[in-house]
């Protein structure tokens, strides 16, 4: 299997969030990806570079005024004086009530229209690693569509919580759309199943109202863990996407069994559509050790993910979102590899 991946990703190491008022450091590191990609190559996997793309595959799925705040955020930030000056990072410390509300002009006011959370501070290199973590996963879904049964977008940073113009929960850049939008230049109908411990909500807005893209997240409860916002059993798309959005939430606290039959359930559905390409969010972020996770899957958990997942015998691309504790994600990637090429 080829690995696609890009040492770009150590540009963008944020180093605090806040969580439930306080601030802690933001596990969101450069060292998941470097742990993931060892465990790769340990198993023999091929590890290659990705390609450049061009804007023209973000600004598929996002919009100018998005794309051109991330790029230009950080160096208008640090431009800024007065009284109150700038932190290293961009943060936004306001937010729009919306509809009705005004796009501003500057960075500060910006960064609040543009970034829902604390969780994703751009520095100097985030823009670069953003990019570089689109370009993984378009080069995979190319490799698939050139023929490969499988690829893995070993992207960071993740990007399945960011919006057409809105990023947030660690993501600023939304990799997995980019990629689904990319297939769909040359395939009518594909599917995305998302298995990260969070809800796709990103993902989900982005095709929300298309019936070509088959939307099904397996995740926990949103009704008390993050993105609180998003997530429920009955948002099942609208307009032409009515019934192509599939919500499969887990009660928190769960472990293997009830993960697993989630997984089940959005297999079944992805059949039924029939894509001719599925394309994977694949997060390690349900793990029992994980310092985010509510649930208790363990690795045996996500191989017999792997496992259900490779039965739809469907050309498929990984794509790479959560997961946090770093000792043991590169487990839990061969874990799953194994179920799924097993």
């Amino acid at each position: 299997m080829d690995v696609v991946y890009s040492e770009a990703h150590l540009k963008h190491a944020p180093r605090r969030f806040i969580s439930r008022g306080e601030w802690a450091d933001n596990p969101e590191v450069p060292l998941r990806a470097i742990n993931l990609v060892a465990a790769a190559r340990a198993a023999g996997h091929r590890i290659i570079a990705p390609d450049d793309f061009g804007a023209g595959a973000r600004r598929a799925v996002h919009s100018a005024a998005h794309l051109a705040f991330l790029e230009s955020a950080h160096r208008r930030w640090s431009e800024l004086d007065g009284v109150c000056g700038a932190g290293a990072d961009v943060l936004p410390n306001t937010h729009p009530v919306r509809p009705g509300a005004r796009y501003p002009e500057g960075v500060v006011g910006q960064a609040g229209w543009h970034v829902a959370d604390t969780a994703c501070p751009i520095g100097a290199g985030s823009w670069e690693a953003a990019c570089a973590s689109a370009n993984v996963a378009v080069h995979a879904a190319q490799l698939v569509l050139d023929g490969a049964p499988i690829a893995y977008g070993l992207c960071r940073p993740p990007g399945h919580h960011a919006y057409g113009d809105l990023s947030g929960g660690f993501c600023l850049l939304n990799n997995i759309a980019i990629a689904a939008e990319h297939m769909r230049t040359q395939l009518a109908r594909v599917a995305i199943l998302d298995i990260d411990v969070h809800h796709g909500n990103g993902t989900q807005g982005i095709f929300y109202d298309r019936a070509d893209v088959l939307f099904v997240s397996v995740h926990a409860d949103p009704s008390d863990f993050y993105p609180f916002f998003a997530g429920y059993e009955d948002e099942r798309g609208e307009g032409a996407g009515e019934d192509a959005n599939l919500n499969l939430p887990v009660d928190l606290g769960e472990g293997d069994h009830a993960y697993g039959a989630a997984i089940e359930r959005g297999v079944a559905a992805i059949r039924a559509f029939r894509p001719e390409a599925l394309l994977v969010s694949l997060g390690f972020d349900a793990y029992v050790g994980d310092p985010l996770s509510p649930l208790t899957v363990t690795s045996g958990g996500f191989e017999a993910a792997g496992k259900a997942i490779a039965a739809l015998a469907t050309p498929t691309v990984l794509i790479q979102e959560g997961g946090y504790d770093c000792k043991n994600l590169g487990q839990n990637l061969t874990a799953f590899l194994t179920g799924f090429l097993g």
